[in-house]
């Protein structure tokens, strides 16, 4: 292994704390298998979850270059939600039409009482809470935006138990961060310590005889064979890609997903005196509707655990331990948190990380299963895959047992995003995107007229 587990985030530390650490052993010898999955985090790990379900009869291997959970399915910020990286107008024109849009999102909705029902019914802590989220309006535009979200809503026919406009008494009566005008308040979505879900989520996939096998780098897949970086394959019926944000490690993948860094930071736990003046009493998740995104969450042992985008997006695609950490960001998150919240002035931070998300170049997350080259995938969640990887599990495990059901006629299956260009402009692209949604945060705090430049951008953002 070439990282320890406390080293990654709060969430590993943790588990590692509790001597649950992870040692499966490695590949040692070719395999034959009728279902191979590369990646042992949430996609891989709900998919072979499924497949077992379905088929118990299925031999299906699961191969991690490092161990369960290494990637951001041990990184992320703890919110399952049922959020999705395209808003509802592009799912309707990218695909199909209003219904199939709107059956999306009801099935992502659904899909964060389901996560509750395999944790409860396979014994998970991981703090499991169906808090709901907050976003918080801060500013007139922002308060805008809250009431053209909730608009945009309800025209696709969501209620008040969807989603509702919150007056800004009720908003911080939640959280009770600065300048509060107003925002939104959606039940559908849970906190999670997401580190001790995927853990869990191995054993009980183990329970149900799936092999996960660890330190076992993918090169390549060809035509139902695994190719491993140290020598061994896997002959497999079916192979299930599952990478997210290090899908360009594999050969011929390289322009299928860029990872971008999204990073994080928690506080030590804080005194009650400090949650009396922050709110999050039913440790709802929030965040804000700035254009640069920010989310945050009260972790079960007290510790506000907040994270952002803003990290560049590094040449090549490539992804090294070193990027986990950009000084910068870390200290402008915790500058926010504490213009959020002016009670955390001499909290003390305790931890701080990060890690890459995967992005299509659509920014239109799929899941699909190519008979031809026996290869199914799932992924492109732009940071917002907690929930929706069960939904891609879920939806795998009927497309490889040749299911027709309402989840493979969902409008996400078998969609095709563009590959991202080529080097450099893979590059510039990225970071001229990330650099232009952070400036039009300051242009708008600046002039209090909504950012052109923002609007522009947007269309390509998934809006």
């Amino acid at each position: 292994m070439s990282a320890v587990d406390g080293d990654l985030s709060l969430w590993l530390d943790q588990v590692a704390s509790t001597g649950s650490g992870s040692s499966r052993r490695a590949l040692e010898a070719d395999i034959d298998a009728d279902i191979a999955i590369v990646g042992a985090g949430f996609t891989g790990l709900w998919t072979a979850y499924y497949l077992a379900e379905a088929d118990p009869s299925l031999r299906i291997v699961v191969l991690e270059r490092e161990f369960a959970g290494f990637g951001a399915s041990g990184r992320n910020g703890g919110w399952c939600s049922s959020l999705f990286p395209s808003s509802l107008p592009k799912v309707e024109r990218v695909g199909g039409g209003r219904e199939r849009a709107i059956a999306l999102q009801r099935t992502l909705n659904a899909t964060v009482d389901e996560v509750g029902r395999v944790v409860a019914a396979e014994g998970i802590d991981c703090h499991f809470v169906k808090s709901g989220t907050v976003v918080l309006a801060r500013t007139p535009l922002q308060l805008e935006r809250a009431k053209a979200s909730v608009d945009e809503e309800r025209s696709y026919g969501f209620g008040e138990e969807d989603v509702r406009l919150l007056t800004a008494a009720e908003a911080s009566a939640m959280v009770n961060a600065t300048d509060v005008l107003g925002g939104t308040f959606t039940p559908h979505c849970a906190v999670i310590q997401p580190a001790m879900l995927v853990r869990g989520l191995a054993e009980a996939v183990e329970r149900r005889g799936v092999t996960i096998y660890e330190g076992t780098a993918v090169r390549a897949i060809r035509d139902g064979v695994v190719q491993t970086a140290h020598g061994p394959r896997v002959r497999a019926g079916k192979v299930v890609r599952a990478t997210e944000g290090y899908t360009p490690s594999i050969a011929g993948f390289t322009r299928d997903i860029a990872p971008v860094y999204s990073l994080m930071v928690a506080t030590e736990p804080l005194p009650d005196a400090a949650w009396e003046q922050i709110g999050l009493a039913g440790r709802q998740t929030f965040s804000d509707f700035r254009h640069l995104i920010i989310y945050g969450q009260r972790t079960a042992d007290g510790r506000l655990a907040f994270g952002g985008r803003g990290a560049p997006y590094h040449f090549g695609s490539r992804i090294e331990p070193g990027f986990d950490r950009d000084d910068q960001v870390h200290v402008e998150l915790r500058r926010t948190l504490r213009e959020l919240f002016p009670v955390l002035a001499d909290a003390k931070f305790t931890h701080r990380w990060g890690g890459a998300l995967g992005v299509p170049r659509d920014w239109f997350a799929s899941v699909g299963y190519d008979r031809d080259r026996r290869l199914g995938w799932a992924g492109g969640y732009v940071g917002d895959g907690v929930g929706a990887t069960n939904l891609a599990g879920r939806t795998l495990a009927e497309l490889l047992t040749g299911r027709d059901s309402e989840l493979t006629r969902l409008p996400w299956v078998n969609h095709r995003s563009p590959r991202w260009e080529p080097e450099p402009l893979r590059w510039l692209g990225a970071n001229i995107g990330l650099r232009t949604m952070s400036a039009a945060d300051a242009e708008e705090e600046r002039t209090g007229k909504p950012s052109r430049r923002a609007k522009v951008f947007g269309r390509f953002l998934g809006h």
